[in-house]
C-alpha cells in the first residue's frame, strides 16, 4: 500500500514538473504564428543570441541583446514594458531564460518563438544579414 502511494505521488510530482509553466501574458508560438504576430502587432523584437550568431542571420528589425552579456539586464530595462516583447534565440533555450527575466522585470506581453531561429529557418522564413 505504501509503495503504491509513493508511486502515485512520484508520478504526480514528475508530470507536474514537466508541464510548461507559461505565465499569463506569455505565449510560446511556432514560426508561422510568430511571423503573423510580429507583422500585425507593433512591439520590440529581441534576439538573445551572440553577436556572431546575430550577424549570421536575424529577423528583420530585431535588436541583438545577448543574454549572457553583463549588461543584458540594463539593456532590458531600456525596453518599454507597456509594449509587447518578441524574443527568440537559436533553438529555444536562451529565449526561455530571457522570458523568465522579462517576467521578473514586469513585462506583461511576451511572445517567444518556439524552436528559435532554427525552426524559423526550417520553415524558410526570411532573415537578413
Amino acid at each position: 500500500m505504501k509503495l503504491n502511494i509513493f508511486k502515485l505521488l512520484f508520478c504526480v510530482l514528475f508530470f507536474s514538473a514537466c508541464q510548461s509553466q507559461v505565465k499569463e501574458g506569455t505565449q510560446l508560438v511556432d514560426s508561422n504564428g510568430f511571423e503573423k504576430t510580429i507583422t500585425e502587432n507593433k512591439g520590440q523584437l529581441i534576439d538573445v543570441r551572440t553577436p556572431k550568431e546575430f550577424q549570421s542571420g536575424h529577423l528583420k528589425g530585431a535588436k541583438n541583446l545577448h543574454i549572457y552579456e553583463k549588461n543584458f539586464s540594463e539593456e532590458v530595462d531600456k525596453l518599454d514594458k507597456t509594449k509587447p516583447v518578441y524574443v527568440y534565440c537559436k533553438a529555444g533555450g536562451r529565449s526561455a531564460e530571457a522570458v523568465e527575466i522579462l517576467q521578473q522585470k514586469g513585462f506583461k506581453k511576451i511572445v517567444e518563438l518556439d524552436g528559435g531561429i532554427d525552426a524559423w529557418n526550417d520553415n524558410k522564413k526570411p532573415v537578413e544579414k
